[in-house]
Parts: C-alpha cells; structure tokens; sequence
C-alpha cells in the first residue's frame, strides 16, 4: 500500500485499526473475568501425532472430557463474554435458579434465593439482563486435570475401538498464571494396528448361511484388514438390513443373534476373526415372515377405533372409517405393502413416506407386530400391520413474507397467501392456491446511479392427484413402489424488471414417479406458457444505451441519405421503419469504413435485442426431467448429483400454417396462433455435481451444459428458454447480464450486456472449509460462457467452435463465507475476473487490473450447488 493511498483515506484507516484494537481488548480482557484465582480458563486443546496419521484422527478431539468455550462472533468467544457480562454477584444465585423448571422461574423464586443467600436488599429485583446474560452465555470452562486425564485415557480406548491396542496417549498443560489461561496438548502414538489374519463365518442356518453367502462380496471385512469395531459394527447393520429385506422380522432385535469372536491368544497382531449368527443357544432356525391383516383407520381420535367406524376392504387391505369422507381406493395407491406378502421394512417405511406425501392426513399410529400370541407358531412368522390416520382440516391457508437478494432485484421482499383445500373428490386430491408477489428495487437502466421499483406479482391454481391421471391402469408399468402422483397447474403473472414489463400465463400436466430416495422422474405433458410485452414501444426510452447507438447510427444514416430524415423528422417513418431501411441499404453498408461497420454490427445487435425483448411469444411443449440425488445421505459421503431435463417444444402447433408479416426487422415473417408467433425448438439441459469429503472439508465440483436448438418456426430461442451469464449461482465474477459473452465477441458492451444464446457451459470449482458450526469458509473458481449454435453472420463472432472455445470462457475466482443460523444459510462471495474473453487481445488476463478492495459482491442464501 503506497503512503499517498493511506493519506488520502486517514479515516478509513483509522477507524479499522481502532476497531481491531478494541475487538482485541475487548477479547483479552473479558474472556477471564470470572476465573477465580489460581485457576486458568481452558482456551485450546491440542493434538499432536508422534506417528503418522489415521484418517479417523479427526475425530479424536471428540473424546476429550473438557473443550474450550465455542467460538462464534468473528471467531470469538461471543457466549463466554455475554457470561461474563452478567454481574458477578448474582452467579451464584442465578446458576442455581437456571437448574429449576422454566415454568418455576419467576419472582417469588428469585426472591427465596436472594433469602437463602443472604441479600434481602435485591428482594424484588428481576435481574433480567443478568438471566438473559447467564441463559444466552456459557460459563468459563475451568481446567480440571483430573478430566484432562481421563480425556487421555478416553482417546487411548477409542484407538483400541479403532484397531489401535497398543496406542499411547500422554499430555501436556501449558500454564499461564499471569493471563490465567492454559493450553492442553495430547500427544498420540498409534503403533501398530492389530491386523486380521483369517475371516470366518460360523452361521449354523442353513438358508441364512446361503443369503450371506450370496452377498458376501458386499461384506466390510477383509483378511488384512485393521480390526475397527466400527467396521464391524456396519457389518452388523449391513446384515440387520440384508435379512429384513428377505423377509425376517426382527432379525437380531436384541442386538445378541450377530456378533463377532477376535481370538488374541496366540497374537494381539495377527487376529482371526469369526462372524456368528446363532437365533438362540439351541440354534433354532430362523423364519420367514409374511404380513398377514393390514388395517387402515381414517379417525379423528385414536380412542375411535375400532369401536365407532364401519368395516371396509378392497384387495386385501381392510379399511375402518367413522364416514364416507374418503374414498378407499385413493388410500389404497398409497399402500405398498400387501397381505401374504414376505415382511419387507422398506416397503413399510414407504407406505408411511406416502401417507404423509398426500398431505392429507397426520399419522396417530403405525404398528407393524407379531401376531396375538407370536411366540407360538404360526403366529410367530405372521406380521400385522395397522395405521391410525387423522384427517388434517379440510382448509390451511398461510401467510408468509420472505426476504431474499439477487444481484438483478437487490434486496426485495416476497409477500404471499397460500390456501390448500384437502380432499376435492374424496379421492386425497389437494387443490393449492396462492397469490404472491416479490417487490424490490433494479438498477434503472435509464440513469444505472438510480434505483427504480420492480416487481411480479403471480396467481396461481394447482390440483394434485395421489394416482396418474390416465385413462386405463398403468400399475403394470409403473409398480405402487414408485408412488406416481399428477398435478395440474394454471398460473398468470405480471412482472416488470429488466426495462420492459411482461405478462405471462402458464398451464401444464404433470406427472411425478419417485423410484426410490434417490431418483425420480418427472414428465410435463401440454406445458404452455404465453408470454405478452408491455410497452414496447417505450423500448428505447428504458435501454438508453440502445438509444445511444441508435442516435449515432441514425445520424451517420441520415448524412448519407437525407431524403430518409425529412420524412423521419415529418413523422412519415417511424423509428423501426427507418431501422429497417438501414439494414435493408446494403449499397450503405458496403460503403462504410470501419469504425463504421463497427458501429452498424452494434445497431443490429440492438435490433436483435430489441426483436426478442419486445417478442410476444406462445410455448407450448413437453419437458421430461429425471433426477438422481445422493446429497444428504450417510451412506454416500462422496455424493453423486444428476439432473437432466429435455424440452420439446411447438411441434404440435406446427400444423397451423398462417403466416403474417409482423414487426420483426431481423427475422423473416412466422406462423401464428391467435396471432401470436409460437416456438418451435428442443432443448437440454444437464447439472451434474460430485462431492468430495476431505474429513469435514469438501471439493464441491459441477459442470452445467446446456443446448437449445430453435428449428422450424423459430430462428432463435424464445428470450425466456435462452442463457445468459453472471450472478450469485453462476460466474460469481459478473453480475447477471453484466458483460460476460457470447463467446469472445467484441461488439460494445452496452450492447452485449442483455444478450442471450443457446449454449452454455459452465464448470464451478469450490472447496469449502468450516471454521464452527456457524462459520464456514469457501474458495472458488468459475469458469463458463455461452455461445451461438450456428454463425448467422452478423457480425457478432459469437458461433461456438470446438476448436476455440476453450479460449472464449470466461474465469473468475475468489472467497467466500457462509454463515449458518438455524436452518438458514447466509452466503457472501467476493469475486474477482481473472480471464475476461471480451477484452481486445492482449489485455484479457485481469492480473495487472487486480483490485483487492474492488471485487464483484454476492449476496445470496444457501449455497450456490
């Protein structure tokens, strides 16, 4: 930092310097304030590794019997400080007042306590800053040597847990009298593991002995491998869970039928291993079980079964209802489980995910059990099943605000009511509406230092069917298990943004399977979207940077052909007539030198802009999406995302053939529906993300292709199904429409800043670190573009080509925080350009234009993949 850089901004200096000062008094004084006299506050825990290092080391500070208080506010001690802050004197009183039940803490309390330690004078006092003080804050943890040790000898017996037998913990404390605070630092020495030499398997039932057998190579344990107890104990669940799939009903309930023998003796390096399976000491072979009654009851109290409701059955279910209110066979499609069949857990805990996916009712019970007298066969291979079902209101309406940011709205917020009325047809089906509207304030594009009011505001109607609405029985092709629901949705919005205003309505049919928790399938049938432009003649008056240019070329026009202005200026032409003759004027084009044909290639860029902004356009097309999600489940640390969707559209429409000769300057004359150009084109899309789990740090990597193909009646892509760069989800080095793109081109930015193409590719790179279970940290890079699918050669060099794309994308990097509260994910990310493809050659690479203090700033909640 230069010394002219700091004089210009002493204030600005200064007041940073005098916060970090006082933020590290504050920090130094406060935090031992309440740490009695020979006593220090623990402030670290230390671990040190004399041999090299497990992967499961991190987990070692776990067992540890004291931690230092959390860190929270800028990585500071925040509970500890607001402890502190409380009034020494009433500590003890109000400790003790802390450990009684909160509906027996009031006054009279306090006052019985203020008498027992002897301060009648503070008899009436709330006290209440000190018990927000005690209730938000923690107090100082204490060093205790006497649970230092045992943390040690807690470590030592999670590393023999962990293979480890002859691990060795010691400590160290690290003393500070003068600062009463003190440091503890464990030294860890591993040795060598114990190993295990042979598997074996004793299983004396024969037909559990073949199932293992037949899915052994799934098993965890191999010859060679550390004897881990925690390895084994996955064995376990693997198994639990691999009988009950074949059907055996509380196989090792109590958690003594599988268990595994280690024989030392010869060795405590080299260790055989033996898996039993025993049912009991007489070995008594294992059974199959198979669901036998299965009761559904639709009560408003649990007490009403089974005495107040009428008995019904249909396939094997037997339905109990106190009315008619509901129809059986809707309640039917939802049950997955049937009588006779083998026990199966999953298919149970599905019935109960679907009863509750209907939205129509809360679930009083669900039983599955052996049968009255169980112990005794048959009855102890015959599983009842019963399900108490209480009808939610037939009417929930909400009300809610949200808060959210982008860098196109700033910040807005987002009002809505929301009514949902159960059960239209007696078949479960839902009907959902809402109206909500989303205010903030944009960038005016007439005078960018001015902020201007936007705003949508949208209706919309859904019906939701628990069953596919289709006219013959599809459960031969699509099993129960898959839980395919419909919906149909009608929706209208009005919105004004970005310049112009638009009014959109939308309708489709919807179909959902979900295969299992991880994939599922979606396929949109008659999605149709009409998409309406106000104001279009008010064009110009919003994009001022298109008037500039239209200005410029307007003026270099009328110079070479004035009888064209007399009749702009007499109001014989209009703007777009005369744009037209312009375009049209190709002895006026070859006539141009170059700064000129530089200028011409920017105005009919505006054109094409102008065309697609002001487009009334009709959609109507079919969208297949299928999804594959492992993100948030324990049993995929590395999590595989996938998310592809196609689009087909205007196909249907294509058999109307009525031409009309519309408003467009740049595109040749379309079919029509009701007058309205509809669009015809395929597009696809693919996300595809891969998680990488470094301990608890993770490389988050994802790539973002998408292609949209217009054909037939288009001749691009409706503005509304095309691409576009930049924002807080994207390449965080620009803000949305900020300049990035198409491709390399060089056409002026102003007018490149609303451009939209047909192909993206995007590939993020992040790799975040938590600080706490409140911070956590991110380094990122972002890499993309979009492009052309075809040269249309207009002069905008925006085609994409394999062979130079690699060298048109755009990079940008930078850090990023995240900070959790509650369920809510605040992220901030500040970015910088380091390859912008746009700049003139030469000049692309951002390194010598670096500004530290200058980045792009994204605001945004949750995380961005």
């Amino acid at each position: 930092m230069s010394c002219k850089h700091y004089k210009n901004s002493p204030q600005k200096y200064y007041k940073i310097i005098s916060f970090a000062t006082f933020v590290g008094l504050l920090y130094a004084c406060s935090t031992t304030k309440k740490v009695p006299d020979g006593e220090y506050l623990l402030t670290e825990n230390k671990f040190e590794f004399e041999d090299q290092k497990q992967p499961f080391d991190s987990e070692l500070k776990n067992y540890v019997q004291q931690k230092p208080n959390k860190k929270q506010f800028l990585f500071m001690p925040l509970s500890l400080w607001l402890y502190n802050a409380a009034n020494p004197k009433y500590d003890t009183i109000l400790n003790e007042y802390m450990t009684y039940p909160s509906e027996m803490r009031n006054q009279k309390l306090r006052d019985s306590l203020f008498i027992k330690y002897n301060m009648q004078s503070s008899v009436g006092k709330s006290l209440l800053l000190d018990r927000l003080y005690h209730n938000w804050g923690s107090p100082p943890i204490i060093l205790d040597p006497t649970r230092t040790e045992k943390g040690a000898q807690s470590i030592e017996k999670r590393l023999t847990y962990r293979g480890f037998w002859d691990a060795e913990v010691k400590f160290k404390q690290k003393l500070d009298s003068t600062a009463k605070k003190a440091a503890v630092t464990y030294f860890i020495t591993h040795n060598d593991p114990t190993l295990i030499k042979e598997y074996y398997y004793n299983i004396p039932d024969p037909v559990v002995k073949n199932i293992y057998q037949q899915k052994i190579h799934e098993t965890n344990i191999r010859s060679g491998q550390i004897l881990d107890q925690t390895v084994l104990e996955k064995e376990v669940a693997r198994l639990n869970e691999l009988m009950r799939d074949y059907g055996y009903y509380r196989f090792n309930s109590g958690a003594d039928e599988v268990y595994f023998v280690a024989d030392s003796l010869k060795s405590r390096k080299q260790v055989p291993l033996t898996l039993e399976i025993h049912r009991d000491s007489l070995d008594t072979p294992y059974k199959v079980s198979t669901i036998g009654n299965i009761d559904v009851a639709i009560v408003d109290e649990a007490g009403d079964f089974p005495k107040n409701t009428t008995k019904d059955s249909l396939r094997g279910i037997r339905f109990h209802k106190v009315n008619d209110q509901y129809k059986d066979r809707a309640i039917w499609r939802s049950i997955i489980v049937g009588s006779k069949q083998p026990y199966d857990q999953k298919k149970l805990d599905l019935t109960k995910r679907n009863l509750l996916a209907m939205n129509n009712f809360s679930i009083l019970k669900a039983k599955d059990s052996l049968r009255r007298g169980g112990e005794i066969a048959p009855n102890d291979s015959i599983v009842d099943v019963l399900y108490l079902l209480k009808p939610l209101p037939k009417y929930e309406l909400k009300v809610g605000t949200d808060i959210n940011y982008s860098q196109l709205l700033n910040l807005g917020i987002s009002p809505s009511v929301d009514l949902t009325t159960r059960n239209v047809f007696k078949g479960a089906e839902n009907l959902s509406t809402s109206v909500s509207g989303t205010f903030g304030s944009i960038r005016s594009p007439q005078d960018i230092s001015k902020r201007i009011l936007a705003y949508e505001i949208s209706a919309q109607a859904s019906l939701n069917f628990p069953r596919l609405l289709l006219p013959f029985d599809y459960y031969k092709f699509i099993p129960k298990r898959y839980s395919p629901t419909s919906s149909i949705v009608l929706g209208a919005s009005v919105q004004n943004n970005i310049g112009l205003g638009r009014i959109n309505f939308n309708t489709g049919l919807n179909y959902l399977a979900t295969v299992n928790d991880k994939i599922s399938h979606r396929l949109t049938l008659f999605n149709t979207q009409l998409s309406l432009t106000k104001n279009k003649d008010a064009y110009y008056d919003y994009f001022v940077n298109d008037d500039a240019i239209r200005f410029d070329i307007f003026e270099n026009y009328f110079a070479y052909n004035p009888s064209v202005e007399q009749q702009y200026n007499s109001g014989q032409l209009t703007i777009d007539q005369v744009s037209e003759h312009i375009i049209n004027d190709e002895q006026y084009k070859q006539n141009l030198n170059p700064a000129g044909l530089d200028l011409y290639t920017a105005f009919k860029g505006i054109l094409i802009n102008k065309d697609r902004q002001t487009e009334d356009v009709f959609i109507s097309s079919m969208i297949y999406n299928y999804i594959y999600n492992e993100v948030g489940k324990k049993e995929y640390p590395n999590a595989f995302y996938f998310n592809g969707k196609v689009e087909l559209g205007g196909n249907i429409l294509s058999i109307f053939n009525q031409k009309r000769n519309d408003n467009s300057i740049t595109e040749e004359p379309r079919r029509t529906i009701f007058g309205i150009p509809y669009a015809q084109f395929i597009k696809f899309d693919f996300d595809i993300r891969k998680y990488f789990k470094f301990n608890k740090n993770t490389l988050v990597l994802r790539q973002f292709i998408g292609v949209g193909i217009p054909y037939g009646n288009s001749e691009s892509m409706p503005v509304i199904r095309s691409y576009f760069n930049g924002g807080s989800n994207d390449i965080r080095a620009w803000v949305a429409f900020g300049g990035l793109g198409p491709a390399d081109s060089q056409v002026d930015e102003r007018v490149r800043n609303y451009f939209t193409d047909n192909i993206k590719l995007t590939t993020n790179i992040e790799f975040r670190v938590p600080f706490s279970d409140m911070y956590e940290g991110a380094i990122f890079t972002d890499i993309g573009n979009t492009w052309s699918l075809h040269n249309y050669n207009d002069g905008f060099g925006d085609e994409f080509r394999f062979n130079k794309f690699l060298g048109q994308v755009g990079v940008g990097s930078g850090v990023g925080l995240r900070i959790n509260v509650a369920y809510i994910t605040l992220r901030l990310d500040l970015a910088y350009k380091i390859y912008d493809p746009n700049k003139p050659d030469g000049d692309r690479w951002r390194f010598k234009d670096f500004q530290p203090f200058k980045p792009t700033l994204n605001i945004a909640f949750g995380y961005p993949f």
